[in-house]
C-alpha cells in the first residue's frame, strides 16, 4: 500500500494488498479510471463517450460514477440504472431521494462508498468498466487506485495555460500508484464555424502535444464544442 519506490528507501514498507474484491456475483475484466487535476474539464463527458463506444462495439460496459459530492453520471444517462443500451451504472444520485440533495460527507464516508460500488453492487459480466473521478488527487481518486484493481487511466484537459500542471499532477499520482496512464484527451479544443467550417481556438493554440510529449503520452483525442454533444 505504499506510494513510492521501496527499493529506495531504508523503510520496512508493508507489502499489503488494500484491494477490495468484488462481489460474488460481478465479474469485471477491465477498469479504467477517467481523471483530471482539476475540475470543469469534462471528465463525465469523456466517460460517457467512452462507455457508449465500448458498448456500441458489443463489449458488456458500466460506469461507477465515484464523483459523489458532484454526481452527473445519471442525468447524462436520464437517470437509469442501466442505459436504454445497456450501460450499467452505479451513482450516489441514485440512492437520493431527490437528484439535488447535497452530500455532506467526510473523506472517509465518501471512500466507504467507493468501495462498497465496487463491492456490494450486482454488476454481472462486465467487460469495461469506466470510472468517473472527482478532480485532484485527494480520499477518492486514492481509494480507486488503492482499493479496485485498475488496469488504466485516462487524463482529461482543456486547452488553458494549465494545462502542463494538470496534467502532471495526475500523471505523477498514477505513477506513484504503478497504475498505466493509457493517454490523455483535450476537451473543448476549439469551435467550427457552421458557416465557413473553419476552426476557432476560442482559449488559445493547444497545448496538449507538447504535453504529451513532456509526460510521454499518447493524445487519445480533441472534443470540440459542439451544440449536440452538450
Amino acid at each position: 500500500g505504499c506510494t513510492h519506490d521501496c527499493s529506495t528507501c531504508s523503510s520496512k514498507c508493508s507489502e499489503k494488498d488494500l484491494r477490495v474484491p468484488c462481489g460474488q456475483f460481478s465479474n469485471v475484466k477491465k477498469v479504467i479510471g477517467v481523471v483530471s487535476g482539476k475540475g470543469g474539464v469534462g471528465k463525465s463527458l469523456v466517460t460517457s463517450l467512452l462507455a457508449s463506444a465500448m458498448q456500441a462495439r458489443g463489449h458488456a460496459t458500466a460506469i461507477m460514477d465515484a464523483d459523489v459530492t458532484g454526481p452527473s453520471i445519471p442525468k447524462s444517462f436520464g437517470l437509469p440504472m442501466e442505459s436504454k443500451t445497456g450501460i450499467k451504472i452505479m451513482s450516489v444520485n441514485l440512492l437520493l431521494e431527490k437528484e439535488d440533495a447535497p452530500v455532506v460527507w467526510r473523506g472517509p464516508v465518501i471512500a466507504g462508498v467507493i468501495q462498497q460500488f465496487w463491492s456490494e453492487v450486482v454488476w454481472g459480466d462486465v467487460d469495461y468498466m469506466f470510472v468517473d473521478m472527482p478532480p485532484g488527487t485527494g480520499d477518492v481518486p486514492l481509494t480507486v487506485f488503492q482499493s479496485l484493481n485498475v488496469d488504466g487511466i485516462i487524463v482529461v484537459t482543456s486547452p488553458q495555460e494549465l494545462v502542463s500542471m494538470i496534467v502532471g499532477k495526475a500523471v505523477k499520482m498514477a505513477n506513484m500508484m504503478n497504475i498505466p496512464v493509457l493517454g490523455v484527451v483535450e476537451n473543448m479544443s476549439y469551435v467550427k464555424c457552421p458557416d465557413c467550417g473553419k476552426e476557432f481556438s476560442i482559449f488559445g493554440d493547444s497545448k496538449v502535444d507538447e504535453v504529451a510529449t513532456e509526460f510521454d503520452l499518447k493524445v487519445l483525442g480533441r472534443i470540440p464544442f459542439d451544440k449536440n454533444i452538450a
